[in-house]
């Protein structure tokens, strides 16, 4: 996939890509100034504690603006619960963290209806999915009926229990972990849930400097270790708002529903990428331009996500294949298309 630093970042200039349709309504570059910088604040907090791994923390934090949920799939013990618990402390969100196991139930995520024999009625208890940022571990070791479970919720911030909606907390997040496919006792994804997840992440082992970094820092160790909040979730949801209206150009919606048919045309590909992906890749977009500092997308905002976005909803067929192959198939798709002048 072409970095930030190709050609295609020399090749073009904001004024080619003028808005025509989508303008966003009128926001003081001052106060756009103000609250970006409470996120790069977040960044800054998040790079001292997960060192080496500032791609991650970025695409988190573009996710996290999108609205959308990210997956993390990794081996054990690299900081992925780390980082979702540091994420939530420096923005002041209740969290949740479900560990995932075989026998866990979808009443344990979502919660239940409890008799009351004084009253003779049901009383509805939440489970830990009404928070502002759920953390599931190891979702992949839990059933696919648990698995389940979560698809009303990151698809339209609700969960039904007895015929009844729930509306989930503003914002909602969920960060899941998985093990990658293989390892014993757990249950591939189906695509239907992965097509819910706005990113599919890998954390990869730290660097040798930067691992060396993590075990002299004495202060992560700490029992009551935990970061100060550096921004509220208040702040947080206008940000959300404000990323809505980022002005997406013509040529660029184009550009993106070029790269999403081209993964359901090539021949390597059994299902391409859905309507979901397309949508969630133009947010995406939009939430990385303003990480950025602008509030407006050029085509190097969606090569940079277009892997991490679209890789999960593609499905090869050759079996047994790995996330890794469909990165690859999706990077190759990513340089053929032509990129917007």
């Amino acid at each position: 996939m072409p970095s930030q630093e190709t050609e295609s970042r020399t090749s073009r200039s904001p004024e080619s890509l003028a808005p025509e349709s989508l303008a966003p309504e009128s926001l003081a570059p001052e106060s756009v100034e103000q609250e970006l910088q409470q996120i790069e604040n977040v960044r800054q907090a998040l790079q001292g504690v997960i060192r080496g791994k500032s791609k991650v923390i970025d695409s988190l934090l573009t996710a996290l603006l999108a609205e959308g949920s990210v997956l993390l799939e990794d081996v054990p013990g690299v900081g992925k619960t780390t980082l979702a618990k540091s994420l939530a402390s420096l923005l002041n969100l209740e969290f949740q963290r479900i560990q995932c196991t075989p026998d866990l139930l979808p009443a344990d995520i979502l919660g239940s209806s409890i008799f009351q024999p004084a009253t003779g009625t049901f009383d509805f208890r939440q489970g830990p999915i009404f928070c502002d940022l759920l953390i599931a571990d190891e979702i992949n070791r839990a059933s696919p009926r648990t698995q389940s479970a979560l698809l009303e919720a990151m698809a339209e911030s609700q969960v039904t229990i007895d015929g009844t909606p729930y509306p989930l907390h503003q914002p909602f997040m969920v960060i899941a972990t998985q093990n990658p496919n293989g390892f014993e006792g757990t249950y591939p994804l189906p695509e239907s849930q992965l097509d819910r997840f706005l990113f599919r992440l890998s954390m990869d082992y730290p660097d040798q400097e930067s691992e060396i970094e993590l075990l002299l820092d004495r202060s992560i160790d700490e029992p009551g270790f935990r970061l100060e909040p550096l921004l509220d979730k208040e702040r947080l949801v206008a940000l959300q708002r404000m990323v809505r209206h980022v002005t997406v150009d013509r040529k660029i919606a184009s550009y993106i529903v070029s790269l999403v048919n081209a993964t359901r045309t090539d021949t390597r590909v059994r299902i391409g990428c859905s309507p979901r992906g397309s949508k969630m890749l133009l947010r995406a977009a939009q939430a990385r331009a303003m990480l950025d500092g602008r509030m407006f997308v050029l085509p190097d905002d969606v090569q940079a996500i277009a892997v991490d976005v679209m890789s999960h909803r593609v499905s090869l067929r050759t079996s047994g294949v790995s996330s890794e192959d469909a990165a690859l198939v999706v990077q190759e798709v990513v340089k053929a298309i032509e990129v917007p002048v």
